[in-house]
């Protein structure tokens, strides 16, 4: 039988992809044996309006990206995070002092951290294919489906962002994302505020002079209405559901509206194939865990991997298995933390709303409780 192609293909070119690309061709004796099936990202124009998404990267995926040398160059710190509930006593404060840490995360803009991850992956020697990934065909080896045509890979690392099948959601939202002017900003502080409608949170942006990343979860008619809106009624309705923590607050940027939904699934998808990021799970954006929860998977994937690149022959499903069952307990608690949240918050029931506002005030007051959630937040369970 003729040899695979590839030793490893990895469907998707997004920052877990990348990532994955990265942490792979480090260990590996030929990095041209993996390769990467994505478009490249796209030339932004000169002058283009600030983009407003931005992402939240904990202290763990930065200390991970920075061993890629694929840490982009503009950064925001984050460090403390302002959790409240809108109408109710009770709030806490995260701060990275006490976390024994130079900053809780970063944000940084999505363009940039895509272009950093992409420059590093050429740097690496990484076989590259410039197009729409097609899911490939289970097997030993795995077929890929390309343009110009079939090719065959012992392993195929799925991070193209096709939801999977399994555990589902609808949370009746939409996130509204766009970049606002604060008059009172105040330096490396992030906000996250829960609201009847959806939580609310406004993320030092890393274009800095007081701009903030907004991310703002409605229903959808209600996102709908919002994104539409002139700048000074849009600024009015944020200002009232907001407060005045931050001074007066300005829409700099379009409003864009994404519809918000759970889909989990499993890690090992068949014979030959396995799920990161995205393509293993899809989360609310409240407390910003999705892209940290996926560059764990890529980084826990690729030192699993590390044995078997240097000998391709030998069995790979023992390790993948292992792999699995040992990133059960960091999904399913952060799927959890990231389901339950905006649930809880958003409910109608005012004793509910209350006890929540009192154990904001309990996180607030007592360490022990509020440690163990700033942990895992801050950087999941890792090997």
């Amino acid at each position: 039988m003729a040899s695979p192609t590839y030793d490893i293909a990895i469907l998707g070119s997004g920052p877990v992809g990348c990532a994955l690309a990265l942490s792979l061709a480090g260990a590996a004796p030929d990095p041209a044996r993996i390769a990467l099936v994505g478009p490249e990202p796209s030339p932004r124009p000169a002058g283009q309006a600030i983009d407003p998404r931005a992402l939240a990267l904990n202290h763990g995926s930065r200390r991970f990206l920075e061993t890629l040398d694929a840490w982009p160059a503009r950064a925001a710190d984050i460090l403390t995070v302002h959790v409240s509930q809108a109408g109710h006593l009770g709030r806490t404060l995260i701060d990275q002092a006490e976390m024994g840490v130079p900053r809780l995360g970063c944000v940084v803009a999505y363009d940039d951290l895509l272009d950093t991850l992409y420059a590093a992956v050429r740097r690496a020697g990484v076989s590259l294919m410039p197009e729409r990934p097609r899911r490939p065909l289970a097997g030993s080896p795995v077929r890929l489906l390309l343009a110009d045509g079939p090719r065959s890979a012992r392993l195929a690392l799925l991070s193209d962002g096709t939801r999977p099948q399994g555990l589902r959601r609808e949370y009746g939202q939409h996130a509204i994302l766009a970049t606002v002017r604060a008059t009172a900003p105040v330096p490396g502080r992030a906000f996250e505020r829960f609201t009847r409608t959806g939580p609310l949170a406004l993320l030092p942006h890393p274009a800095g002079d007081g701009l903030y990343s907004l991310v703002w979860c409605v229903p959808p008619e209600r996102a709908h209405a919002l994104r539409d809106l002139p700048d000074a009624p849009f600024d009015e309705a944020l200002q009232a559901a907001f407060g005045q923590r931050l001074g007066r607050l300005r829409r700099v940027s379009a409003a864009h509206a994404f519809p918000l939904s759970l889909h989990a699934g499993p890690s090992l998808q068949g014979q030959g194939l396995v799920a990161v990021g995205n393509a293993a799970q899809t989360l609310h954006p409240v407390a910003g865990q999705g892209l940290n929860l996926g560059l764990r998977d890529a980084a826990q994937l690729a030192q699993a991997l590390r044995p078997w690149l240097a000998a391709p022959e030998t069995p790979v499903q023992p390790l993948l298995e292992n792999h699995a069952r040992r990133r059960r307990a960091d999904r399913a608690l952060t799927l959890g933390i990231t389901d339950t949240l905006p649930r809880i918050f958003a409910t109608a029931n005012p004793l509910v709303r209350h006890a929540c506002g009192l154990g904001l005030a309990a996180l607030d007051l007592l360490p022990a409780l509020r440690k163990p959630l700033a942990r895992h937040l801050l950087q999941g369970q890792r090997l």
